[in-house]
Parts: structure tokens; C-alpha cells; sequence
């Protein structure tokens, strides 16, 4: 089940998290959140805002992520390409599970996708695990496009429609700092 984060389950969420940033380090992406990211005060606010939610099975929280309904301020400059649409999009950002439950992105996918149509998610061109996850859910044909930040990054966007999705190579140029895809 998934629903909204309290407050009173910050440090049970901050743990997951704890335990994503070992595992993102142990498996090659030790930049991507560094130590303390996403921090106590960002997860207030997204409790707060009613942004955070969790996965619960069997009365534990087994995942935890970030879903904005509306414009993300990062992807409103791209150096070079275009999203595919600019119709009403929310963001699905920072997921994490504990590893004791398979499927957490999946359940999360499909949670956002029953509350909006358009998607847009993003992450670190070292997460390979998030890569295949996204791979995984059959969202495959992405393109490229370039952002000007710190350290790349792959986006996609996922407007959720019932047709097949076609296949298509992208590649990534790492001489710019963030770099993004994007489904169709």
C-alpha cells in the first residue's frame, strides 16, 4: 500500500534512505546523494507539502519517494533538446527502499500513473539500478537532451499512453555536465 509520509516516521524514512545512499555507494554511484541528502528539513517540506509518500507492507515501511504534481523548476532550462509535451506532468523523485521488498519502483510507477497521465523522472547517469529499473517498466525509448547542472543526469518523460513504445538508441555526451532522456 502506499500513502502519505507523517512526520512522526521521519527517522524510519531517514533510515531507508540511509540504507539507499550504502547501497548507491557500494554499487558505483557514491555522488549521486552524497551523505545527508535528502535531508531532514527537504523531507519535512515534502511532508508538509503532502509530497512524500511511503510503501507499506505487512505494517512496515519498505520504500519512500518524492511524487510533485506540477512544474519542476530544474527542468525548465535544458541546453539543448525539448520534452516531448508541455502538458501537466508530475515529477517522481528520490526513491528508496530498504532491499527487504521487490517492486517498490514498480508499485511507485504505477501509483503516479493513476494520478496523472505525464511523467517526468530523473537520475544520475552512475545509478545504474535506477536505469534498469526504468528499462524494466518497458520505458525504453528515450531520447537525449542536455542540462546545465552539476553532475549528469539521465531524464526521461513518460507520457503514459496505451500504444507500443518504439525503440531507440541514445547515447549520452559526458562532456556536458547534466544530460537527460526522454520517452515517448
Amino acid at each position: 500500500m502506499i500513502r502519505l509520509a507523517k512526520y512522526e516516521e521521519l527517522d524510519i524514512i531517514l533510515n531507508i534512505y540511509a540504507m539507499a545512499r550504502k547501497y548507491m555507494a557500494d554499487n558505483g554511484n557514491a555522488t549521486q546523494w552524497r551523505d545527508s541528502y535528502p535531508n531532514r528539513e527537504l523531507l519535512r517540506k515534502d511532508i508538509q507539502s503532502k509530497q512524500l509518500f511511503v510503501y507499506v507492507e505487512n505494517n512496515k515501511i519498505h520504500g519512500v519517494f518524492a511524487f510533485i504534481i506540477g512544474p519542476e523548476v530544474t527542468y525548465s532550462y535544458m541546453e539543448s533538446g525539448s520534452w516531448k509535451n508541455d502538458d501537466p506532468y508530475g515529477t517522481i523523485h528520490r526513491v528508496a527502499s530498504d532491499g527487504v521488498v521487490k517492486g517498490v519502483f514498480s508499485r511507485c510507477l504505477d501509483f503516479c500513473k493513476q494520478r496523472i497521465s505525464n511523467l517526468r523522472i530523473d537520475t544520475h547517469s552512475d545509478n545504474h539500478t535506477m536505469q534498469h529499473l526504468i528499462e524494466k517498466t518497458g520505458l525504453k525509448n528515450a531520447e537525449l537532451f542536455m542540462f546545465k547542472m552539476e553532475v549528469l543526469e539521465l531524464r526521461i518523460n513518460i507520457p503514459i499512453r496505451t500504444d507500443e513504445i518504439k525503440k531507440k538508441n541514445f547515447e549520452y555526451n559526458k562532456s556536458h555536465l547534466y544530460g537527460g532522456f526522454h520517452c515517448i
